[in-house]
């Protein structure tokens, strides 16, 4: 028998994946058992947090209560952004449209009532989207120039109306409204929060067992409570925008031919797409969703319009919607971090530091899923990350007021440098276009 007739040793056969590496192939085989695993190894970390801090604001309601209503404004501003986008526009000017709906917002609420005040901030709002959209896509201005304008013009236009319409009036002036006459009413779902059922008061089954102060049980109920107690229909509105924003983007033809308008214009508008009109359209929505945002504030965050109220939310909008990859969901989660981080600073400054273990603990989490995953380079980051977060935890007895007061945007700042890797913006978003082009 010759030496090429000689029967061949069978190559090493590739190494099976190991236990902890189908684990997590299961966990990513759909988004929602991401959403599960996330949420559940979240929820595990933050009791784990309270019980070695002793920080019992964590998941407490008020703190999750706090949050939820922190986070509608700059969600809504997150959503403004991904109107605009995802129809090829960049939208700076959400802080200006924003502005907008606040004034508007309280001059409605203070003149009629709350639910036209929402209306009305919605109308503003769209007024400063329409702006922008005459600037980007009839005269094709640059965007980011059209938005940092919009955001000039809409500060000092509204201080002049507020000179003209609320200086004279009881408690309004040339920086702020009057207080509105009465309020969005809120609700506390029955036999959760201890809700009102035909004018029985039913049990508060969860704020039972928040004060139990059980591992993860405890955590869980309290953090479900503060989304089911004292809830406002503002913001119920606000959070059934996102699912049916996600349909109308992803699951009708309006929303394939307004993401195609911000991937491929000129693909599009060969194929009879009219992208002029879906990116009028856009804007105006990405207005009326900022405007919104801005009339809560004004409405249901506070009583009265006053300058300088959205405090930059419009900006922050804008980070949230990178940080969820430009997709519903992954707003909602953005400005969740950044409306928690907020209200752990306002409910308990002294928790802050307890932050810094928890986000050691997730560093932790990370790392051992890049050793999983064999990147060792990012395994090593994460720990060493991990380790400098617990030092300056037990070293750290108080965090001075002034980064206290930056912890959200710190925080922010953190997940967007972490996220950066696997972000993936609309191709033709902020790119001058004309119609003709490309075909």
């Amino acid at each position: 028998m010759s030496i090429a007739d000689a029967p061949v040793a069978p190559s090493s056969q590739p190494s099976q994946p190991s236990a902890a590496a189908g684990w997590l192939a299961a966990i990513n085989r759909t988004p929602a058992t991401r959403l599960l695993a996330g949420g559940g190894i979240m929820l595990v970390l933050l009791s784990l947090t309270r019980i070695i801090s002793e920080a019992d604001k964590l998941t407490a309601s008020t703190t999750v209560g706090t949050a939820v209503r922190l986070t509608i404004p700059i969600l809504l501003a997150g959503m403004a952004g991904l109107y605009a986008e995802r129809s090829g526009i960049v939208n700076i000017g959400i802080e200006g449209m924003m502005i907008f709906g606040t004034w508007f917002g309280a001059y409605g609420a203070w003149k009629f009532d709350p639910w036209t005040g929402l209306l009305l901030g919605v109308v503003g709002g769209a007024i400063g989207g329409l702006i922008h959209a005459v600037a980007t896509v009839r005269f094709n201005v640059d965007h980011v120039i059209s938005g940092v304008a919009l955001n000039l013009l809409a500060f000092n236009a509204m201080r002049y109306m507020s000179e003209l319409v609320f200086t004279g009036e009881e408690g309004g002036g040339i920086s702020q409204s009057p207080k509105q006459a009465s309020a969005i009413p809120s609700f506390d779902f029955p036999f959760l929060a201890g809700g009102e059922l035909f004018g029985w008061k039913s049990p508060d089954l969860l704020g039972w067992f928040e004060k139990k102060g059980w591992f993860v049980i405890s955590d869980a109920a309290g953090i479900v409570r503060g989304v089911v107690f004292d809830v406002s229909w503002a913001t119920v509105i606000g959070i059934a925008l996102i699912p049916l924003s996600a349909w109308l983007l992803w699951r009708t033809r309006f929303g394939l031919r307004l993401r195609s308008s911000g991937e491929a214009p000129g693909a599009a508008e060969s194929l009879g797409v009219k992208i002029v009109r879906l990116r009028y359209i856009g804007l105006l929505i990405s207005g009326g969703f900022a405007g919104l945002g801005g009339a809560y504030l004004s409405i249901v965050s506070s009583s009265y319009y006053r300058q300088g109220q959205t405090a930059g939310r419009g900006y922050i909008g804008l980070a949230t919607m990178i940080f969820g990859n430009w997709r519903p969901s992954g707003v909602l989660g953005g400005a969740l971090l950044f409306g928690y981080s907020d209200a752990i600073k306002l409910k308990d400054p002294e928790n802050v530091p307890a932050l810094l273990l928890f986000v050691s603990f997730v560093l932790g989490v990370l790392m051992i899923v890049s050793l999983v995953r064999r990147k060792t380079v990012s395994a090593i980051a994460g720990g060493v990350a991990a380790l400098l977060f617990f030092i300056v935890f037990k070293t750290v007895d108080e965090v001075p007021d002034s980064l206290t007061q930056a912890t959200p945007y710190v925080i922010t700042l953190i997940v967007l440098v972490a996220a950066s890797q696997r972000l993936r913006p609309p191709a033709h978003a902020g790119i001058p276009w004309r119609p003709g082009d490309n075909h």
